[in-house]
């Protein structure tokens, strides 16, 4: 969790990575306030872009350098996550568990007009943008940032 040292850029780092099931996942802060939060309904309504049968995580806010949060991911699939303070600035990132699949492969749009999703809200415009694709970190299984 990565911020110039005026906070006007902000950033995961790395942006993607592809895991096998069951590996750690580690956030640890270097500057600014941050968190890693699951784009998942029940994470202040947000649309769903990871395994539909995976449990969302929000770290809360990660405040110091070498504050930490972990997580293991053992559903396979595609999770989106965000940062909530910096979301739309663009700070996102994706993380590959085993094989590529679920909410997080498809459009970010996919839900609209889908019964039940009414108050989701969308994946903002900065935040679409960052995102690096599937295949690049199927390919490289590590990106980072551009």
């Amino acid at each position: 969790m990565m911020s110039d040292t005026l906070g006007t850029k902000v950033w995961f780092d790395p942006i993607g990575v592809h895991v096998a099931p069951g590996q750690v996942i580690r956030w640890t802060v270097h500057s600014n306030v941050h968190t890693t939060t699951a784009y998942h309904p029940r994470n202040d309504h947000h649309s769903l872009r990871i395994p539909e049968r995976a449990e969302p995580w929000d770290s809360r806010f990660l405040v110091n350098p070498g504050n930490h949060f972990e997580i293991t991911l053992t559903v396979p699939g595609v999770y989106d996550y965000f940062c909530a303070p910096h979301e739309a600035a663009g700070m996102v990132g994706r993380i590959v568990v085993g094989r590529p699949e679920g909410p997080g492969t498809l459009g970010f749009d996919y839900f609209k007009g889908r019964a039940g999703t009414e108050q989701w809200q969308p994946v903002p415009e900065a935040a679409r943008k960052a995102f690096p694709s599937v295949s690049a970190i199927m390919s490289q299984r590590v990106v980072r940032r551009a």
